[in-house]
C-alpha cells in the first residue's frame, strides 16, 4: 500500500464537500448520537451529531460541537432557550432513521415524525429522548464556548439522569457498549459496529501492560 503525504495547499484546493468528507473520515471513528430538544411551544427536534465529547466524570459533563449559525440551528437554539436536552446513542437497527435526521426540516416539522423514531419523556424533564435508544442522557445546559478559529460553538451540558440496560455494566463500572448494539461512525455517512479488542489493567510505569481478566 503506497503512502501519500498531502500538503496543506493541496488540501485547501479540494472542493468543499469533498474536503469535509475527506477530513471527517481520515481522523478515524467517532461517537454518533441523536440530540433531542423541544422548544418553548413543545415542538420537538432531533438531530444527529458525530462530535460528542466526554468533558469530565465528576460532575458528569458532555460537550457537543455546533457548526456556525449561518443557517437556522434548531437544536442549538432550543438548548440555549430551554436549557434542557437529551443525548441518545444510536443502535444498529436505528441507523437509517438516525441518518435521516440530518436532513434540513423546517422548524415546525419534527424529525421524530419524519424519521419514524419515537419520543419518550422522563417526568419533569422538558426535552424528549429517543425511546429505542439503548443509552440516553438528560442534560442541562452549563456553558457555551465560542471557537473563534472557525465560528463553531461547543455546548457543555451536565448530565441529570442516565437510561441504559443494567446488564451492560460490568463489576468495575465499565459499560460494555457492544452488548447494547451501539454504533459509531466514520466521516459523515459510514456507520460502524463496536467491538472490544482487549481491555487492560491500569497502566503503571514500573509494570508492563497487563491484560484485564
Amino acid at each position: 500500500m503506497s503512502e501519500k503525504v498531502l500538503s496543506r495547499s493541496e488540501y485547501d484546493a479540494f472542493e468543499q464537500r469533498f474536503k469535509a468528507q475527506y477530513f471527517n473520515s481520515l481522523v478515524g471513528p467517532k461517537n454518533v448520537c441523536l440530540v433531542g430538544t423541544s422548544d418553548a411551544e413543545h415542538r420537538t427536534n432531533l438531530a444527529i451529531f458525530n462530535s460528542l465529547v466526554h468533558v469530565g466524570s465528576n460532575p458528569p459533563l458532555l460537550g457537543i460541537i455546533f457548526r456556525p449559525d449561518s443557517v437556522e440551528r434548531h437544536t442549538y437554539e432550543n438548548i440555549l432557550s430551554t436549557k434542557e436536552y437529551t443525548v441518545n446513542l444510536v443502535s444498529e437497527p436505528d441507523i437509517a432513521a438516525a441518518h435521516q435526521t440530518a436532513a434540513r426540516y423546517p422548524k415546525d416539522q419534527s424529525e421524530f415524525g419524519a424519521s419514524g423514531l419515537m419520543a419518550q419523556y422522563i417526568d419533569g424533564f422538558h426535552a424528549p429522548m429517543v425511546s429505542s435508544s439503548p443509552i440516553s442522557f438528560g442534560l442541562v445546559f452549563r456553558e457555551n464556548i465560542p471557537i473563534g478559529l472557525n465560528g463553531t460553538n461547543m455546548i457543555i451540558g451536565e448530565v441529570q439522569w442516565f437510561k441504559f440496560p443494567e446488564d451492560i455494566i460490568e463489576s468495575d463500572g465499565f459499560a460494555n457498549l457492544p452488548h447494547a448494539s451501539v454504533v459509531g461512525c466514520i466521516g459523515l455517512d459510514a456507520y460502524t459496529k463496536l467491538s472490544i479488542v482487549q481491555r487492560y489493567e491500569y497502566a503503571k510505569p514500573d509494570k508492563p501492560p497487563r491484560i484485564k481478566s
